[in-house]
């Protein structure tokens, strides 16, 4: 049995992440009461077909603060089952969730006569918290639309060659903000900008004209070489820590030229290494 359990708070994407998995052949569990977790391996086998079902289950704060508070007992006793479990929490910053819920007609399941809905979101982070601090995965939602969303879920949780822990090389710009969930974050403005040769400004890191530019830059090869030295060495101790989830990210200006470049060439690089790598550009087009 593999069991995906969602967590996150009101309006971070939980609805969204149960579609996508059930398109992708997971039964799916809205609002499971957490103390059910360690019966869910029988419970999966009476209502599927399937030996080794694939199973889904959205925890949220619509269940009773002392669940929550039980929530790492509880896993750790269906852990011991030998049930595969990846815990994936969904957030986002505070003003977008306030906006969320301004343009839906949803009402926040922590708002009373006495709670606004701004004290109801912050609420919320703690009476989370049990589960934050043991999310194999987090995603910001923030910046993600629906679609955006259901393809992350798809790219970390269900692309995965083989198990142990996955890899995410991403690029990014720090214009739109730096990744809340990377785990590494490497800055490379300080490298030549193909940005200011007009021939090449509409061009990507993934192109060849610009490849062909920023290798034959000293500076980004040393930043290459230097990067890929300090990943050969501690990735791999990340997996033996027994991290389900890792996260590189590698930032420019804009976030389509040299890290675009530098996070394809290293993910690339060192797939025979670590297995599963995964490659992401989040800020192109």
């Amino acid at each position: 049995m593999r069991l995906i359990i969602v967590s996150g708070r009101s309006g971070s994407g939980k609805s969204t992440a149960l579609d996508a998995l059930e398109d992708n052949g997971f039964y799916c569990i809205d609002n499971l009461p957490a103390g059910l977790l360690p019966s869910l391996n029988e419970l999966a086998l009476m209502h599927t077909e399937l030996l080794h079902p694939l199973v889904a289950v959205s925890i949220d704060a619509r269940n009773l603060p002392s669940h929550l508070q039980r929530f790492p007992d509880l896993l750790a006793e269906v852990r011991a089952r030998h049930i595969r479990c990846d815990v994936i929490y969904l957030d986002a910053d505070d003003d977008t969730l306030l906006k969320r819920f301004s343009e839906t007609r949803r009402r926040h399941p922590l708002t009373s006569d006495t709670r606004s809905l701004a004290e109801a979101i912050r609420d919320e982070r703690v009476l989370l918290s049990p589960i934050v601090d043991l999310a194999d995965l987090t995603i910001d939602t923030t910046n993600l639309n629906l679609y955006q969303l259901r393809d992350t879920l798809k790219l970390r949780l269900l692309d995965q060659p083989e198990p142990g822990t996955a890899f995410l090389f991403e690029s990014f710009g720090f214009k739109r903000g730096m990744p809340v969930d990377a785990d590494v974050v490497f800055d490379v403005r300080c490298l030549p900008n193909p940005y200011w040769k007009p021939d090449l400004r509409g061009f990507s890191g993934l192109d060849q004209p610009v490849a062909e530019y920023l290798a034959a830059q000293p500076d980004v090869e040393e930043m290459y070489q230097d990067l890929l030295a300090y990943l050969s060495k501690w990735l791999p101790r990340f997996a033996a820590s027994n991290r389900a989830y890792v996260t590189v990210a590698i930032g420019c200006t804009g976030g389509h030229h040299r890290s675009v470049y530098l996070a394809n060439r290293l993910g690339e690089t060192l797939k025979p290494i670590l297995k599963n790598v995964q490659i992401r550009h989040r800020d192109l087009p």
